[in-house]
């Protein structure tokens, strides 16, 4: 009996064990989830496909067609031809009747562009859009994996905040034992304790925000990854801070943001699509050549005796040219609309430009302030761990009132907060900066 209780407890320590292990999830693990199964990517994947299957529609225009068409048709009154027959007045023009009540026709027609005005210009822009499209799609991948690893982040920090809250409940509740045995002793006053309570009681409401701001945070980062709501996500890496890294200087930055930002390349490759819609509306002016073929093989009948009919074939090769004359002005306007729309991609890039460099600039600064700040609330942190020991020990010696340990708690809880919200602006203005420079790193 005592073998298999022994043996129940360890399967249910094993199979704990493997569910823990299945919700673990370190941010390696969650950036490539995010790439291969967030639900926006793969949709911005499908513009890539669509782009890559306009270019095939394109390069079909310089390619044959072929078809064949098969037409069978009844005529209750056979066709008229004028003409022919006798006229039964000076106004009338006689006509008659000919053919069968049943005209068919089979034919198999060629046809190939020798020269289509626009064509080469539609393909080029094609390509460049399928370029955007990737482009589009390394954007928003670089967004997802920023937001992966911010979303990620805020979760570590949380925990740590609860972590640091329940210590803070802990020593307070420990404050309040200690009163209240003062109390029933007769060495403290009452007001001792009832201050000691609502210092517990004030704490206890953070307990539960902070909870459900992790519950909403690990659901947000299921939705990032792709992944099904998992109700004990665990994250395997730890809230560690590096030593500050040296801000880099702002027109590296500028640079390289310039060479690797996705969107800033499709902003480039709107002017050149611009120049292709400018060629394409300025064709309209050229003639088109196609050449033609084609085989038929009509028949007539009647009473649907298509067996016993005739059916002589034709077949002729030709060229067709056709000129463009005149549109009503709008060949014209389609040019200086594309006119247009190269001037606007083109101050649409420079703008860009401009706000990438004071988004640098802000990115940089935050950088600076909040490597800065850290340091000064971690040098906080430890002065107040200080302090609060020192106040425990006077307390303990009576040289200190209550109402000093208190304070000293409570600024010392307020001092660890203040240092865990400096360590998240410090690796959110890194991430920020990754994003900006189009970076991969991870903090």
């Amino acid at each position: 009996m005592q073998i298999s209780t022994w043996l129940l407890l360890l399967l249910l320590g094993m199979a704990n064990y493997v569910a823990r292990a299945q919700n673990s999830l370190s941010l390696n693990d969650a950036i490539e989830l995010a790439i291969r199964q967030n639900r926006t990517l793969r949709a911005d994947s499908l513009n890539v496909v669509k782009a890559e299957e306009q270019i095939r529609i394109m390069r079909s225009i310089f390619l044959p067609s072929a078809g064949i068409d098969v037409q069978l048709l009844h005529y209750f009154k056979r066709p008229a031809f004028f003409g022919f027959g006798e006229a039964t007045s000076a106004d009338k023009i006689p006509y008659t009747r000919l053919g069968g009540e049943q005209q068919g026709l089979a034919q198999a027609s060629l046809r190939q562009s020798v020269y289509t005005p626009g064509a080469s210009a539609g393909l080029q822009k094609s390509k460049l859009l399928y370029d955007q499209s990737k482009l589009g799609y390394n954007y928003r991948e670089i967004d997802v994996v920023a937001e992966v690893k911010r979303v990620y982040l805020r979760i570590l920090v949380l925990e740590k905040r609860l972590a640091l809250q329940n210590e803070s409940i802990l020593r307070n509740k420990k404050a309040l034992d200690d009163s209240r045995s003062l109390l029933a002793q007769g060495r403290a006053l009452r007001v001792d304790t009832l201050r000691a309570y609502t210092s517990v009681k004030n704490l206890e409401p953070e307990i539960l925000r902070l909870e459900y701001a992790i519950k909403i945070s690990k659901q947000q980062l299921n939705v990032l990854t792709g992944s099904e709501i998992k109700r004990n996500l665990l994250l395997k890496d730890s809230l560690s801070l590096k030593e500050a890294a040296v801000v880099p200087v702002e027109d590296e930055v500028v640079n390289a943001a310039l060479n690797k930002r996705p969107d800033i390349k499709i902003l480039s490759l709107n002017k050149w699509v611009a120049d292709k819609d400018i060629a394409i509306a300025k064709s309209a002016w050229l003639p088109s050549v196609n050449l033609l073929s084609q085989f038929q093989l009509p028949t007539q009948s009647n009473n649907f005796k298509l067996a016993n009919a005739s059916y002589p074939p034709v077949f002729f090769v030709g060229a067709q040219l056709s000129i463009p004359i005149f549109s009503g002005f709008a060949k014209q306007a389609r040019v200086r609309q594309a006119q247009a729309e190269r001037k606007q991609a083109e101050l649409n890039f420079l703008n860009a430009t401009e706000e990438l460099k004071t988004e640098v600039k802000q990115v940089l600064a935050s950088i600076d302030e909040t490597s800065k700040r850290l340091k000064t609330q971690q040098s906080v942190a430890d002065v107040a761990e200080t302090s609060y020991s020192i106040t425990g020990y006077r307390y303990t010696r009576g040289i200190a009132s209550r109402l000093e340990l208190i304070d000293a708690e409570l600024a010392l809880t307020t001092a660890k907060a203040n240092y865990l919200e400096a360590i998240y602006d410090y690796q959110a203005a890194r991430i920020e900066l990754d994003r900006v420079s189009a970076s991969s790193s991870i903090p």
